[in-house]
């Protein structure tokens, strides 16, 4: 069992679901949609100054979707080279 989480700018949002949807059909997940907080290039605070703003999609799949996640992700990224969007996948103690 893995968690997954992926942090991403609100911008990518629908193109990373659709994917995800698309190539896992049994994926199930929880969706923060607003997310505030400092990346590596800029502040994303959804106010006059930053405006943008994150997501945090967080899921718990069997370990044999993680690399299908990978490529998804590797994907997004690839098409939106300028987002920000970070996978973290957390492995079960016990595996």
């Amino acid at each position: 069992m893995i968690r997954i989480e992926i942090i991403a700018n609100q911008s990518v949002y629908p193109e990373l679901i659709a994917n995800l949807e698309a190539c896992l059909p049994d994926f199930l997940y929880t969706s923060i949609p607003l997310a505030y907080g400092r990346g590596r290039d800029s502040y994303k605070l959804g106010d006059s100054t930053w405006p943008e703003t994150n997501f945090v999609l967080i899921a718990y799949a069997d370990d044999a979707v993680e690399q299908k996640v990978a490529q998804i992700v590797r994907y997004i990224k690839l098409k939106f080279p300028t987002e920000g969007i970070k996978l973290f996948v957390l492995h079960d103690k016990d595996a």
